[in-house]
């Protein structure tokens, strides 16, 4: 694995990438439900179409509002975020019958960085579970030093291809594109943040450990 290199705007665009990735398969279906009201003169279709735009809608602003944290600057430089509102936009994202999240994180105010790397853990752990299960989100928190666990548990639960070469800043031949730059960009935020990340598999669940980097 080598270093990537990777300038700024490569990252802005990328990120912009994995971004429209997320939001436009609920906007589609806007639009979609939308050409439904057009066309169609029956009744259950109708309702068909309103629900498909209700719940694409909710979906899209749920996804926006999480890449909003996650990969947005939220605020100046050196500002803080409220955790509970981590734990708003993480519960609104992970919308799905598939997942289930636990959120046993203390609702108190955290640097910027050590927010957005805990909401990237867990996209990551989200990936760890490409079959559905649960994941649990535990912290602890003492000023502004903090240690995250992320278990996510379920079939077929394993570590995301090449992840941990990603967090770690390294990739084959140096390079990544957009299904790449998410575990790329949260070890960026996590080195930003003063923390290190590693993953872990017990059986059917992938633990992934944040902590402050050993001095």
């Amino acid at each position: 694995m080598t270093a990537v290199t990777l300038d700024a705007l490569d990252l802005a665009a990328l990120l912009c990438s994995r971004v429209c990735h997320d939001v436009i398969s609920p906007v589609g279906a806007i639009v979609n439900g939308l050409e439904v009201l057009e066309d169609e003169n029956d009744t259950s279709m109708q309702e068909f179409a309103l629900d498909l735009i209700k719940k694409s809608a909710r979906q899209a602003s749920a996804r926006l509002q999480f890449a909003r944290l996650a990969f947005g600057a939220a605020g100046s430089a050196g500002a803080s975020i409220d955790l509970g509102d981590a734990e708003n936009v993480a519960k609104g994202f992970i919308q799905d019958d598939k997942v289930s999240l636990v959120w046993n994180v203390p609702r108190l105010l955290l640097p910027k960085n050590k927010v957005k790397l805990l909401l990237n853990l867990i996209l990551l752990a989200t990936n760890a579970i490409p079959r559905g299960g649960s994941i649990t989100v535990d912290a602890e928190v003492d000023g502004d030093d903090a240690r995250f666990t992320i278990a996510a548990k379920g079939v077929s639960a394993r570590i995301p291809t090449h992840a941990e070469q990603l967090l770690a800043g390294k990739a084959e031949g140096g390079s990544v594109d957009a299904h790449a730059i998410q575990p790329f960009y949260t070890g960026l935020v996590a080195r930003a943040a003063g923390m290190d990340a590693r993953f872990s598999l017990e059986d059917d669940t992938v633990l992934i450990k944040a902590g402050p980097v050993a001095g």
